[in-house]
């Protein structure tokens, strides 16, 4: 997302969620209590996704998901839980275990800090924009493509995006340079193989990703402007190879045009056999 349009929406945003850019703050570390708490929770929540045996996806609108593995694993995705599109009266999930945050942009980090202090988790992004965000050292994992990480059966790759990255802990401040943006694979023993590409365009290197971690569901952009429209998205479903796409990024605002419909029929010119799946805010999806 960029400054422009930025400047167009934080307004009704703000109006609207009272939260966009309130997480700047920086908070103080969990009390022992809290982070058991928060423990006994995660345990809780991922019991129905381990009972089932499935991988559960939900999308919140825009590029927020959280997923469920089948060991319990509670992972939540640019948790900009307030936009426009997240579910009416949801309530924040209560417990995560780690928070990707694919680069420094408003409608990406969200939630990020409330969400983190709520459930004592871990925090994983480029080096430069975790360190932005101020979090209690413990729960801070800042790092860049190439790294990777496991959290109970997920293990989380870091890797590229083609997008730009600032930071502002505050509307009126300058914006910070918040480090390369990011993309992650997220690989669940026994289950799907999930590659959310943040904010980018399609890219070479896809094809790389599909080499050497071979995922079977991309989350893509396809609302155009400032990431891939439905026929760049095409493209790199192709790169990637997988079996299916989510599509995110798009309807929030009138600058991201694309719509499902239309990856449908730009993947049906490429002649692939990905499906489209369009989820629908709020609803848990078993992959």
């Amino acid at each position: 997302m960029g400054n422009n349009l930025k400047a167009v929406v934080v307004g009704a945003v703000l109006g609207v969620t009272g939260a966009a850019f309130a997480q700047g703050t920086p908070t103080t570390p969990a009390a022992p209590k809290a982070a058991a708490k928060a423990a006994a929770k995660a345990a809780v929540a991922g019991k129905a996704a381990a009972t089932s045996g499935k991988t559960e996806v939900t999308w919140w609108g825009h590029a927020a998901f959280v997923v469920k593995t089948p060991g319990g694993a509670v992972i939540a995705i640019d948790p900009w839980l307030t936009n426009p599109k997240a579910p009416q009266g949801a309530t924040w999930p209560e417990a995560v275990d780690a928070i990707l945050v694919s680069h420094g942009h408003f409608d990406h980090v969200g939630e990020t800090k409330a969400l983190a202090q709520k459930t004592s988790a871990k925090v994983y992004g480029s080096f430069e924009l975790v360190n932005l965000l101020g979090l209690p050292e413990a729960q801070g994992m800042g790092a860049n493509a190439g790294g990777t990480f496991t959290v109970k059966d997920a293990t989380i790759h870091l890797v590229e995006a083609v997008h730009s990255s600032s930071y502002q802990a505050d509307p009126k401040a300058p914006s910070q340079y918040a480090g390369a943006p990011l993309g992650f694979v997220i690989q669940i023993a026994n289950g799907p193989t999930l590659y959310h590409s943040g904010d980018t365009g399609a890219f070479g290197s896809m094809a790389l990703i599909a080499e050497q971690f071979k995922p079977t569901v991309a989350l893509l952009p396809i609302g155009g402007h400032f990431t891939m429209d439905p026929a760049q998205a095409a493209v790199a479903a192709k790169l990637l190879k997988v079996k299916s796409v989510v599509p995110m990024h798009y309807g929030t605002f009138p600058a991201l045009a694309g719509t499902p419909d239309a990856l449908t029929t730009e993947l049906k010119k490429t002649r692939a056999t990905t499906k489209v799946l369009a989820l629908e805010p709020g609803k848990a999806t078993a992959l």
